[in-house]
């Protein structure tokens, strides 16, 4: 695993995504994040290698490729490790973890991502500012949306880890873009504007400058915009969420035979139909104990 500076002491693990670290001398570092369970090797490998030790982990949010090594690092160099409280009780235990992953039995859960289990030893606050942990100045920028309790980190060298609040430039093809709520996470990014960082890290690969971060906000929301009236063309009667699914799968040739991945894609299209029911564009109607969804009649 690569590691590149970015700014000063403000590096990052190039991955399957982008782990920032901050680094506190020429021994220590603070991760922003720990990555893939199958990445936890190559990453203590590359740090190692470096000269560097975990000193702790200030974490973004509780996603599999975000947390799945929090546990392990925080136990082997016992370092403390510092969440939201949304994200800590996400956390907290394997039914928690079904809320996530919302779509998957609780079984495959439980034999998938059992690594994410831990409890983490700081809350962060729950405001916007500065933040002084494991022995650094940090600023916590509060940008829900993409989970319940995700958070944008400044570190002390005014380098912005946006983590998944935006997408980088490689993935403004996304064909359905996952947020928890498409509107909050809309609200979350304009957040990122005139911030006077020095560069912007997305942890889905992209590190960019202020004009640019600028830039892709913009982006963001219109391609969250763009697939959102493209579902919509796709209703042109009541349907049912699946129905809605499985025409959005077709247009955008999502044609997997992984149940698991076809089941993301079910969890993405509902939170794109929730999205359009809460923006007035679609009313949801019952029929023999089955919701329908349906433009409104003066559409």
């Amino acid at each position: 695993m690569k590691l590149t500076q970015v700014k000063d002491n403000t590096w990052v693990a190039e991955g399957l995504e982008l782990i920032p670290f901050y680094k506190l001398d020429s021994r220590r570092c603070i991760l922003l994040d720990s990555g893939l369970l199958s990445e936890r090797e190559e990453l203590e490998e590359a740090l190692l290698s470096a000269g560097l030790t975990p000193a702790g982990i200030l974490c973004s949010h509780a996603h599999v490729d975000h947390c799945a090594n929090n546990g392990y690092f925080q136990e082997k160099y016992h370092i403390p490790v510092a969440l939201t409280a949304p994200e800590a009780g996400m956390c907290s235990g394997l039914l928690n973890l079904k809320c996530y992953f919302l779509t998957l039995p609780p079984g495959i859960v439980e034999r998938e991502s059992s690594c994410m289990v831990h409890t983490p030893d700081v809350i962060i606050p729950p405001t916007d500012g500065p933040f002084s942990f494991a022995g650094a100045e940090f600023r916590i920028i509060h940008t829900p949306g993409h989970s319940s309790g995700h958070i944008c980190t400044v570190t002390p060298d005014k380098v912005c880890y946006a983590a998944d609040a935006l997408l980088s430039q490689e993935y403004m093809g996304s064909k359905l873009p996952y947020n928890l709520s498409q509107a909050m996470a809309e609200a979350s990014r304009e957040k990122l504007r005139d911030l006077g960082c020095h560069a912007y890290i997305m942890a889905h690969r992209g590190v960019c400058g202020p004009l640019e971060a600028e830039e892709l906000i913009d982006e963001n929301r219109e391609l969250v915009h763009r697939r959102a009236e493209e579902i919509l063309s796709l209703v042109t009667r009541p349907m049912t969420a699946s129905q809605i699914g499985q025409a959005t799968c077709e247009l955008y040739q999502l044609f997997t035979r992984k149940p698991h991945r076809a089941l993301r894609f079910e969890r993405n299209v509902r939170f794109f139909i929730e999205y359009l029911v809460d923006a007035g564009r679609l009313e949801m109607t019952c029929r023999r104990g089955v919701t329908f969804y349906q433009r409104p009649q003066q559409d």
